[in-house]
C-alpha cells in the first residue's frame, strides 16, 4: 500500500508541476488516467474491484428502513449524535471527547408523513478512504444513502469541509453532481468510435480519449460524448461506479458566532446553520431535506372511503412519477390487475379524471386505483 502512496503522490507532484495548456493535455490525460486507477487499487485492494463492491470495505451492516436515507458525516465532535437525538428521539451518546460514536447508530424521523431513516456515522478523519479510523466502512455506508449531511463546526475552520469532501471523492462519491451525458458502448471489433455531439472546450478530444482507453485496455468501443465534460468525468463513466449523491452542509453550533461570521456563511451553497443543542433552524434543515431528496406525497384512496392523508406514499423523482412508478411501490404485482386510476389534485384536469399508467402524479395527488374486471 505504501508504494501505491508513493507512486500517487509522485503523479500528483509531476501534474502540480505541468503547466495547462492545449499541448500538455495529452500528458495531463495521461496522468489523470493513471492516477485513477491507482487509486481505485487503493482503496479497493489489488485486482481493481469496484468501488461500493462486497469486496471494497463492507460498511456497517444497517437495515435500511423507511422512504428515504440520509447520513450524518464529519470530523469527532461537530454534534452528529446531539443532532440525530434531537431530529430522531433515538439516543446517540455525546460526550466532550473525540470518537465517542464507534459504530452506526440509525434513528427514524418522520416529516410531511414521509419516515426518513438518520444514520449518525462515526467521524471520520484525513486519509479515511485509505482505510484510517473505520473511514472504508464510514464512506461505504453513505453511498447507500439518498442525501448525505456534511456537518460541520461552524467554529473551526472551513478546511475540514475540502478535506471531507476530498475523501468522498477518493470513494467514487460525486458529491451535488449528475452521471455525464455521455454513451460507452464496448466492441469486440472496430477500434475506437469517437463522436462529439457539442464542443469540447474542457480537455476531451480523439487523442486524450485514445489514450485514456488505452490506460484502461479498452481497444474497441463507441463512445458518444452529448455534454462538455472533463477528463475526470470521462474516467468516471468508464470506471462506471460512481455514486452521484447530493450533499448539503450543515453548519452546526451557530450559537457560537456573531452576525458578521454568519452573514460571511451565508455566501455558501448547499449550506444550513443550525444549532442542535438549542434546536435553532431544524425547521429549514428538514424542508431542505425533503426537497433535495425529491420527495413527493401521494394519498391513496379505497373506493367508497375518504382518501388516506396519515400514511402517503413517498416516491422519489426529479420529474414528475407516473401511476406505474406509484402502482410499483405500493406492489410489483399491481400493474398485472391495473384497468385505470382516478386521480383527485393538481395534475388532473377535472375533478377526478380518469387516467392510465402513463398520467404524471403530483406532489399531494389523490390516487384511486381499479382493477380488470374479473
Amino acid at each position: 500500500m505504501s508504494n501505491i502512496q508513493k507512486q500517487i503522490e509522485e503523479i500528483e507532484a509531476e501534474m502540480a508541476r505541468t503547466q495547462k495548456n492545449k499541448a500538455t493535455n495529452y500528458h495531463l490525460g495521461t496522468l489523470k488516467a493513471k492516477l485513477a486507477k491507482l487509486r481505485s487499487e487503493l482503496v479497493n485492494g489489488p485486482g481493481g474491484k469496484s468501488a461500493g463492491s462486497k469486496d471494497a470495505g463492507r460498511g456497517f451492516d444497517v437495515t435500511k428502513s423507511g422512504d428515504t436515507r440520509v447520513g450524518l458525516v464529519g470530523f469527532p465532535s461537530v454534534g452528529k449524535s446531539t443532532l440525530l437525538t434531537t431530529l430522531t428521539g433515538t439516543r446517540s451518546e455525546a460526550a466532550a471527547y473525540e470518537f465517542t460514536t464507534l459504530t452506526c447508530i440509525p434513528g427514524t424521523m418522520k416529516y410531511k408523513g414521509a419516515r426518513i431513516q438518520v444514520l449518525d456515522l462515526p467521524g471520520i478523519i484525513e486519509g479515511a478512504a485509505e482505510g484510517k479510523g473505520r473511514g472504508r466502512q464510514v464512506i461505504s455506508t453513505a453511498r447507500t444513502c439518498n442525501l448525505i449531511l456534511v456537518v460541520l463546526d461552524s467554529g473551526k475552520p472551513l478546511t475540514h469541509k475540502k478535506i471531507i469532501e476530498a475523501e468522498l471523492f477518493s470513494f467514487g462519491i460525486r458529491i451535488n453532481q449528475s452521471p455525464p451525458n455521455v454513451k460507452l458502448t464496448k466492441k469486440d471489433a472496430g477500434g475506437i468510435d469517437y463522436q462529439e455531439m457539442v464542443p469540447q472546450t474542457k480537455g476531451m478530444n480523439p487523442e486524450v480519449c485514445r489514450m485514456v482507453c488505452r490506460e484502461f485496455k479498452i481497444s474497441c468501443a463507441q463512445i458518444i460524448l452529448r455534454e462538455d465534460i472533463t477528463v475526470d468525468q470521462f474516467i468516471d463513466v468508464i470506471e462506471g461506479n460512481r455514486a452521484y449523491i447530493p450533499v448539503l452542509y450543515v453548519f452546526n453550533k451557530i450559537d457560537s458566532l456573531t452576525i458578521e461570521e454568519l452573514d460571511i456563511l451565508d455566501q455558501m451553497p448547499n449550506y444550513v446553520p443550525i444549532s442542535s443543542q438549542h434546536e435553532w433552524n431544524l425547521e429549514e434543515l428538514m424542508e431542505e431535506i425533503w426537497s433535495r431528496c425529491n420527495m413527493l406525497r401521494i394519498y391513496t384512496k379505497p373506493k367508497g372511503q375518504i382518501p388516506d392523508y396519515d400514511e402517503p406514499v413517498i416516491l422519489h423523482s426529479e420529474g414528475n412519477p407516473s401511476v406505474e412508478e406509484f402502482c410499483n411501490r405500493i406492489h410489483r404485482s399491481l400493474m398485472d390487475q391495473f384497468s385505470h386510476a382516478w386521480v383527485w389534485g393538481r395534475s388532473a384536469k377535472h375533478q377526478p379524471q380518469r387516467c392510465g399508467k402513463e398520467h404524471r402524479l403530483m406532489d399531494e395527488d389523490v390516487v384511486q386505483i381499479v382493477k380488470k374486471a374479473g
